[in-house]
């Protein structure tokens, strides 16, 4: 065995088994974006933004979001996957096709987005201590090259 590929084994046997949501897990349910808050000018603003976190069964978990857009246009988007970081489609939604997905604390989920081949975008959702409300942070790149974060802000909705 090469020496790089064992050290790639070793390494990830040293993390463990990758985590499992309790039942009970903070980011579980459903929650409403705060549109008012987004960086965008109030005409181009989504009328609601719903992301669903649930369980899926055997050991996967499924991401829904439904957007309504200011237009009056509505989208669907699903995802079902593993916390393992694998890659899974994504159907309905109009910004991926792809996701991988990782949990690293119980309150912090990390997403990888991308579509058509290409690289998206990075979120991570962190629960407040509450469980009431949620801070995404949204890392992405303009055409040019330039990188842009922006943070959104959701209440617990169920």
């Amino acid at each position: 065995m090469k020496p790089a590929v064992a050290f790639a084994l070793l390494f990830a046997a040293s993390l463990g088994p990758f985590p499992a949501l309790a039942a009970d897990a903070p980011i579980l349910g459903a929650w409403a974006v705060d549109v008012s808050r987004l960086p965008v000018p109030p005409e181009a603003r989504p009328r609601s933004v719903t992301m669903t976190f649930s369980e899926a069964g055997e050991g996967k978990y499924r991401t829904e979001v439904d957007i309504v857009f200011a237009d009056g246009t509505e989208s669907h988007g699903s995802s079902t996957y593993s916390l393992d970081g694998s890659a899974a489609p994504v159907v309905g939604s109009p910004e991926a096709d792809i996701s991988a997905v990782t949990m690293p604390e119980p309150d912090v989920l990390v997403m990888a987005l991308g579509k058509d081949g290409r690289g998206g975008s990075i979120r991570v959702f962190a629960v407040a201590p509450d469980g009431e409300t949620m801070t995404e942070t949204a890392s992405y790149y303009r055409p040019d090259g330039t990188p842009v974060m922006r943070i959104n802000h959701f209440t617990r909705v169920r």
